[in-house]
C-alpha cells in the first residue's frame, strides 16, 4: 500500500516544511516508511525506487525526536473524535515479541521498554481505543509489567473525554484502585469481577461486548510486521512505528 494524493493532502500541512535542495519529497519518505512498517524489512532492504535508505531512516528518526508523528496523530485523532459520538472506550494491552535484533541498546540511551517474561523478551503495548480504528492513547512497558498499574498511568495521561463515558476492561483491571480511578476521572467502569470476590457486581453485558473493538484495533496494528515483532532497539523508533500505523489507519477511513 502507498498513500494516495488525497490522503497525503490531509497530513501535508502538519509535516515540517522542506527547505533547500531536498532529494526526497515527504510523500516519498512516508511511502518508504510504510513499506518498511508493512513488510517488516530492514531499512537497507528498501527498494531502490524510494532512494537512499539512510536518508529515509534519518528523516523518520528526526521526526520521531521532534514529536512530528505525535502531533500528526493528535490532529487526526481530533478529526475522528469530532465525527464519532464517544459513548464507550476500551482499555487493554497486548504482548509484542522482541526479535534478537531489537535487544542490546546502548546504555547511553537509557532503559528501554523490553523485559523478559515466560515467553522470552517482549514489550507490552497498552491502549485506550474509541473504536476498532481510533485510538485515544497508548503507552509501552516491559513485557512483564502488570496491566493494571500501567493502565492507570495511561488513563491519567489521555485527553479528557465526555463525562459518564463507559470504560470497558477485562478482569486484569478489576481491582479497587483501578475502578476508583475510573470513577474519579468521570468514567463508568464496566469490568467483570473476580469470581473469588465476596461481593461481586453485575456488569452491563451489552456494553461489555464492545470491548472487542480494542482487540480488533490491535489486530489491525499487528498487520504491520514492524509492530507484530519488535526489531527496534530504541523505544523512540518503535513508538514512532506505532504512531505511523495509527495515522495510516486513520487515513484509510
Amino acid at each position: 500500500m502507498e498513500l494516495t494524493a488525497e490522503q497525503y493532502a490531509r497530513i501535508e500541512p502538519h509535516l515540517p516544511l522542506q527547505r533547500g535542495n531536498v532529494s526526497h519529497e515527504n510523500l516519498n519518505v512516508i511511502n518508504a516508511i510504510l513499506f518498511v512498517a508493512e513488510n517488516g524489512c530492514k531499512w537497507r532492504a528498501l527498494p531502490k525506487r524510494f532512494g537512499n535508505w539512510h536518508t529515509i531512516y534519518t528523516r523518520m528518526n528526526r521526526w520521531a525526536k521532534a514529536g512530528v508523528l505525535d502531533r500528526l496523530f493528535a490532529e487526526l485523532q481530533r478529526e475522528q473524535l469530532i465525527r464519532i459520538k464517544i459513548e464507550a472506550v476500551s482499555l487493554d494491552s497486548t504482548i509484542i515479541k522482541v526479535h534478537p535484533d531489537g535487544t542490546g541498546a546502548l546504555k547511553k540511551n537509557g532503559p528501554q521498554a523490553i523485559g523478559k517474561s515466560r515467553g522470552g523478551w517482549s514489550t507490552k503495548v497498552h491502549m485506550v481505543a474509541a473504536s476498532a480504528r481510533c485510538a485515544i492513547g497508548f503507552s509501552i512497558s516491559p513485557g512483564q509489567a502488570g496491566d493494571a498499574p500501567e493502565g492507570r498511568a495511561l488513563l491519567r495521561s489521555i485527553p479528557e473525554l465526555p463525562m459518564n463515558c463507559h470504560l470497558l476492561m477485562d478482569c486484569a483491571y478489576e481491582g479497587n484502585e483501578t475502578r476508583q480511578l475510573a470513577l474519579d476521572l468521570g468514567f463508568i467502569p464496566v469490568v467483570p469481577p473476580n469470581p473469588q470476590r465476596l461481593q461481586p457486581w453485575k456488569i452491563k453485558q451489552a456494553w461489555y461486548r464492545r470491548r472487542n473493538e480494542v482487540e480488533r484495533l490491535f489486530r489491525r496494528l499487528k498487520g504491520f510486521r514492524r509492530i507484530f515483532s519488535r526489531f527496534d532497539k530504541l523505544d523512540l523508533v518503535f513508538i514512532a512505528f506505532i504512531y505511523f500505523a495509527l495515522i495510516v489507519e486513520a487515513l484509510r477511513q
